[in-house]
């Protein structure tokens, strides 16, 4: 059994990964009282950074390109949705529309019409010397790529930063009630642009670890649904860095289900499998509904 475990165990965590950085940083977003539906325009246009990036100057200036690519679609959202105070959710989907057709047309022409696949530098696991041999979850905990070992630190950091810290406190306020935040001498925009571009820089470090961590290469439209996900992922978390952690893992468990399955002998049709992280979309969103209560101004211009 434990050969089965393992490597489900392993395939969560890997799974997991991206989702939990583009939700973490769609909770700093929300928080400020934003809702980014362009997320996974941002996941989408930081795997392209990644390719350019990592084409040109390796894994690290892959991780840099994926950063890059995240801000850019974070910076179209704050001029938009924070300057013109244009609706948030038309913004964000266009934003994602317009990273889909942006990245599949410069892939095409940088790389070819045909697109072929390109062989990237990738990030190799990095086992923790004694952490890695832990029975059991060793191995599916500590022999991950680095990326994973930034995740396991920002949960907490974010956590405590929003809990401990004038800033973590300031956009908190402004996500509940923004005028008593700029009475109080806070400024609003300048907050909410700030969370904007935090949350630019996880949702690229996501689609840059899809592709240098993952993958290993770039196909159009790679981000398949994960930045939706992701914003369910902090409905389910309540809009707390830990909860957005475990949800992230659920869904995370759900997409390695099929390897488990596999390695067990089940030979249930993939299209099932593919299905199932959406599915659980629903489901979770329809179970906490009423149970999480929302930053007050959510949404709200």
């Amino acid at each position: 059994m434990s050969d089965v475990i393992a490597p489900f165990l392993a395939a969560t965590i890997r799974t997991a990964t991206p989702l939990a950085l583009a939700a973490l940083g769609e909770v700093i977003v929300e928080r400020a009282g934003l809702i980014n539906i362009g997320l996974e325009g941002a996941i989408l246009a930081g795997a392209f950074g990644a390719l350019v990036g990592a084409t040109g100057a390796g894994v690290a200036g892959g991780f840099a390109g994926a950063m890059v690519g995240g801000v850019l679609i974070a910076i179209l959202f704050a001029v938009f949705a924070i300057g013109l105070r244009a609706d948030q959710i038309i913004t964000g989907t266009a934003l994602t529309l317009l990273s889909v057709g942006t990245t599949g047309t410069l892939y095409r022409a940088l790389y070819g019409s045909s697109g072929a696949a390109l062989a990237l530098p990738t990030s190799a696991p990095f086992a923790i010397p004694g952490l890695s041999r832990l029975p059991l979850v060793g191995a599916a905990l500590f022999a991950q790529p680095p990326i994973t070992y930034v995740m396991y630190l920002l949960v907490p950091s974010i956590a405590w930063w929003m809990a401990g810290t004038h800033g973590g406190l300031s956009l908190r306020a402004i996500g509940e009630k923004p005028d008593a935040a700029r009475a109080a001498g806070i400024s609003v925009a300048r907050v909410r642009v700030l969370a904007i571009l935090a949350g630019g820089v996880l949702g690229g470090l996501a689609g840059g670890t899809l592709v240098l961590a993952q993958a290993g290469t770039f196909a159009e439209g790679m981000s398949s649904g994960r930045g939706f996900i992701a914003i369910a992922i902090v409905v389910l978390g309540r809009w707390q860095p830990l909860g957005v952690a475990l949800a992230a893992l659920v869904f995370g468990g759900a997409s390695a289900l099929q390897f488990a399955f596999q390695a067990m002998g089940w030979h249930a049709p993939y299209q099932l499998f593919l299905a199932l992280p959406y599915l659980l979309t629903l489901a979770g969103l329809a179970s906490a509904a009423g149970r999480g209560r929302a930053p007050a101004s959510l949404g709200k211009s």
